[in-house]
């Protein structure tokens, strides 16, 4: 081999050595940047996969909060339409009292509100023919202690039950219906403690 052979020889095994060191370096890299990457795809699989179990959690709490909202609400709802039954059953057990008990309570009632004043009092077609013969002379003494004058008016007003005054053409309506609605809230609390406490 002559010495220009030679030189080849050794250019191309340097050439080769340094050839074989960048492959070497080259997987070296590649083999670290596909270590790194699965990593990475680790870490946000695991982030994804947590991040999809929290929506799932939330999602399953509003899921569970809504259907608790519900629940209550149709509670609420059908307490609510009991409580109204008996409140109605309750103010037709009022309208059909014996008479002497419930012209007592009309008594009360017109104690409560009569005024010191000239009026006229007014009651419903069914109330005029049930009351009793002595009821008018019931009404003129309780307006008396009161400083007032009430006549009975023979004209009936279309009502379920109770009466109202009419003082200088102001009305004060007591009929049982707007006594109920006033005590609305009241009746139904009472209810409720009864029912549902």
């Amino acid at each position: 081999m002559s010495g220009l052979e030679n030189m080849k020889c050794q250019i191309l095994d340097e050439a080769n050595h340094s050839a074989e060191e960048q492959i070497s370096k080259a997987r070296t890299k590649a083999e670290e940047i596909l270590r790194e990457a699965r990593e990475q795809m680790e870490e946000q699989s695991a982030v994804m996969a947590k991040k999809s179990e929290d929506e799932t959690k939330d999602y399953a709490q509003r899921i569970a909060s809504s259907s608790e909202m519900q629940r209550k609400q149709a509670l609420l709802q059908a307490k609510q339409e009991v409580i109204q039954e008996v409140l109605n059953k309750a103010y037709q057990q009022v309208l059909h009292l014996e008479p002497e008990s419930y012209f007592e309570m009309l008594q009360k009632l017109l104690e409560t509100y009569a005024l010191p004043q000239e009026g006229t009092i007014y009651f419903s077609a069914a109330d005029l023919a049930r009351m009793p013969q002595k009821f008018e002379d019931v009404i003129e003494q309780t307006a008396q202690k009161k400083g007032g004058h009430l006549v009975v008016s023979k004209e009936p007003k279309d009502m379920d039950g109770g009466f109202v005054l009419v003082y200088g053409g102001i009305e004060e309506n007591c009929t049982i219906r707007a006594m109920f609605h006033t005590k609305q809230d009241e009746l139904s609390d009472v209810v409720q403690k009864i029912l549902f406490v």
